[in-house]
């Protein structure tokens, strides 16, 4: 992950954004465990596997888009969300998801971390672009993500 304000490419064969160096110490190792829930995340979508993407959540957890909040507060509810999110980009034949870090700060057992992605058809035309905002927190070794702002 990239140090707060700076930015680094990560997702699919990407760099992830973590410098070697910074394996050691609590943020290095907040950093390269973030940066492979995103890498997780990111191939929960690829393959279109909904327990791999509820995984990477805590619950209840929060997403906001089209200014309105949603709360999922158990497993079931967050499925059911998954699920028509991943119908929504069948449909519009989304093959790939990838993504850019934008910002990333740890602090204690919590992070903010703000991604661009991109989804893409077979051919690598852009379908969607956005940004989304993530709020982590620490749960063990684990980190998974506790709420989204879709801009």
């Amino acid at each position: 992950m990239a140090d707060d304000g700076g930015s680094a490419d990560a997702g699919n064969g990407a760099d992830d954004g973590v410098d070697d160096g910074a394996g050691s110490g609590a943020n290095g190792d907040a950093e390269e465990a973030i940066a492979q829930l995103f890498d997780d995340y990111q191939a929960g979508f690829n393959d279109y596997e909904i327990e791999r993407i509820c995984d990477c959540f805590a619950l209840p957890a929060v997403i906001w888009q089209h200014e309105k909040g949603h709360v999922f507060h158990d497993e079931e509810e967050l499925i059911e969300n998954i699920e028509a999110l991943l119908k929504a980009l069948e449909k519009e034949r989304v093959s790939h998801s990838d993504f850019h870090v934008v910002s990333s700060h740890v602090s204690g057992s919590s992070a903010l971390v703000t991604l661009d992605w991109s989804q893409e058809s077979s051919d690598g035309e852009a379908v969607f672009e956005f940004t989304c905002h993530y709020q982590l927190i620490q749960d063990g070794p684990d980190w998974v993500i506790a709420g989204i702002i879709n801009e």
